[in-house]
């Protein structure tokens, strides 16, 4: 199980993210550059134990809005092979020494676990202390049987999310920049045959949820 360790990063998290962001398609802020909290997230364990894997969700007041983003992480001891378009930054690690963090969609670790999560196979873990799973990530999966090795295509970004297309006919999409569930509302699309869904603090400290990551037939042309 992953150990989540108590010491300084530099750069900190937050300050890296404040760099990456605005250069994604999907960040909404202002042009100050963003204003960032942490809001909530999960981790998920590398059963090899070498790659830390975080969902990061983080709020931002620089826009006329405020913003929830997802932000899945990996943490490297060493650079990753041909992810040089991936990297989000470098940390020195007061216990591990020096990181690389990338943007998960792209690192085939985090893919393999999060599909493992979709399925049923594998437990959401806290984002705050070990060996300790967060019961507040929901799952669901009517599909399956997908395996990292069918996304032969690279993950995309738009204005909202990532997609990682996958084989018969379903997409597999992360909901980068999150919105709350209406109440009144299904937490589902119609096209949706698996989910990931969790919660998350919204600026003014109320907790809201919402869906994180969704694999949905693709529509006909």
């Amino acid at each position: 199980m992953a150990v989540i360790h108590r010491t300084d990063l530099k750069p900190a998290k937050l300050e890296l993210l404040a760099s990456w962001l605005p250069s994604r398609p999907w960040y909404s802020g202002g042009t100050g550059g963003p204003e960032l909290a942490k809001a909530g997230g999960f981790r998920l364990d590398d059963p090899r134990g070498e790659v830390g894997i975080e969902f990061m969700v983080v709020t931002d007041t620089s826009g006329t809005q405020p913003a929830g983003y997802l932000v899945p992480l990996t943490y490297r001891g060493a650079p990753l092979d041909e992810a040089g378009h991936a990297l989000v930054g470098t940390m020195e690690h007061g216990v591990l020494g020096r990181r690389w963090a990338y943007d998960g969609c792209h690192d085939p670790v985090m893919v393999a676990q999060l599909l493992a999560l979709l399925e049923g196979q594998v437990e959401a873990q806290d984002q705050n202390a070990s060996d300790t799973p967060d019961r507040e990530v929901a799952r669901s999966c009517t599909g399956g049987g997908l395996a990292p090795t069918d996304f032969t295509t690279a993950a995309t970004d738009d204005h909202e999310g990532t997609e990682l297309p996958a084989p018969h006919g379903t997409t597999f999409r992360l909901h980068r920049l999150l919105r709350p569930a209406p109440d009144d509302a299904p937490l589902l699309p119609p096209n949706a045959i698996g989910h990931v869904a969790g919660s998350w603090h919204l600026p003014d400290g109320t907790r809201t949820r919402g869906l994180f990551a969704t694999l949905h037939t693709t529509p006909r042309a």
